[in-house]
């Protein structure tokens, strides 16, 4: 087998490698805009949209969707014991986003209606493969994710109809909707994996009691209200609304994580990312309650969210499944070890930048400088593994999704 039909063979393989080199192109632009404005120079980008709105928008779309896909696309097969998706359908949806990416880039140059219509096409071809897998052995807890998927494309929507002159101010309400979306994504299925991977973990080692707890009641109440974030800003629902929600979604993911046994992790990269990503996000829902409330920046929640849960999460969950499903043992390389611990450090500055308004040009300096050398760090380390074949024994502790 050809590298690229290998490629191409899993979709952890080809979106995993795509949401990498993304981060740092889409990270790059960004960092480059802020020196050039900071010299007091001018870039002009061939985007439509201003670049602070298409950086918004290609983080939660770009960055965000391809980790989503390349999850699923190997997580769904695992789950339902069907077949993982041929090779021409993942090349056909990688080329579909990767036609989303050109598209909203050069869409200064584009009709908005074209733009739209190619950005939009991606996450519904995924959803419908990925129903068809689900439907045949429907669960609310996995069924559950068709759902926030459209909740997730629903918000991307509403940026495009402001984008196409179809409404007078959705993108704002869109681009909140869409990042937390991808919050409570991680609620549901970071809060599957953490405890999960933790446990199995505990349990090879030969440990028997003391093992992470998961009380459903919990997991329901921190699940369904964070829920209510997105679906808030679709409806317009007013922020002093929402503030109760995202505090109850906050403190109910911390008392979730705090159960789940992360100070045994402390000398295993793999899983300790797991539980501090999974803690930021739930952080990122507080704030965020603290922040409709006014005693706090809603610039400092969301990117506590975006870069600490999402991008902590995402990067955790694609290194070990990575790794997993190439028959690798589930530790984590020195380059990537790195990276997790990059990643917060980066929510940390961006944070201390919306804060204190006199920080906020090298804090975001800081935090994409931070951003890029983990991604980095991610993507050369695992190159060769994308490309190349699974490893001729799976090695102990080499678990699915």
């Amino acid at each position: 087998m050809t590298p690229l039909k290998r490629l191409f063979g899993d979709g952890f393989r080809v979106f995993f490698l795509a949401a990498g080199l993304f981060a740092l192109f889409s990270m790059a632009v960004w960092e480059f805009y802020q020196i050039v404005q900071a010299l007091g120079g001018v870039l002009d980008l061939p985007t439509a949209a201003p670049p602070h709105l298409w950086h918004a928008h290609e983080m939660i779309f770009g960055y965000g969707s391809a980790a989503l896909a390349g999850f699923l696309l190997t997580a769904v097969p695992s789950w339902t014991g069907a077949k993982s998706a041929p090779h021409r359908f993942i090349a056909v949806v990688a080329g579909l986003w990767l036609a989303g990416r050109i598209a909203v880039w050069a869409s200064g140059s584009l009709p908005s209606a074209l733009v739209a219509v190619l950005d939009l096409g991606f996450v519904p071809v995924l959803a419908a493969n990925l129903l068809t897998q689900l439907i045949k052995r429907p669960k609310p807890q996995q069924m559950i994710i068709l759902a926030i998927l459209a909740t997730y494309w629903i918000a991307n929507l509403m940026v495009h109809l402001e984008w196409t002159g179809l409404t007078a101010d959705t993108a704002w309400a869109g681009l909140r909707a869409g990042l937390l979306t991808l919050g409570a994504m991680i609620m549901v299925l970071g809060g599957r994996v953490t405890p999960g991977f933790t446990k199995n973990a505990m349990v090879q080692a030969g440990r028997e009691h003391h093992l992470p707890l998961n009380p459903m009641p919990l997991a329901g109440l921190a699940i369904a209200a964070a829920l209510t974030q997105p679906l808030g800003y679709l409806v317009g629902a007013p922020q002093s609304w929402l503030a109760p929600f995202a505090l109850i979604a906050g403190v109910a993911g911390l008392i979730r994580v705090a159960l789940w046994r992360g100070l045994w992790t402390k000398d295993k990269p793999i899983l300790w990312t797991l539980h501090l990503s999974y803690a930021l996000n739930a952080l990122g829902f507080l704030t965020l309650g603290l922040a409709d409330l006014g005693l706090t920046t809603d610039i400092a929640a969301l990117h506590l969210l975006g870069i600490g849960g999402v991008g902590g999460m995402t990067l955790a969950i694609m290194s070990r499944a990575t790794l997993g499903h190439t028959g690798r043992a589930l530790v984590a390389p020195r380059p990537v070890a790195l990276a997790y611990a990059l990643i917060p450090l980066a929510a940390l500055a961006r944070c201390l930048g919306a804060e204190i308004p006199s920080l906020a040009t090298p804090a975001i300096l800081t935090a994409g400088a931070l951003w890029l050398l983990a991604f980095g760090l991610f993507t050369a380390a695992l190159w060769p593994v994308f490309w190349g074949p699974r490893a001729k024994r799976s090695p102990a502790g080499a678990a699915p999704t």
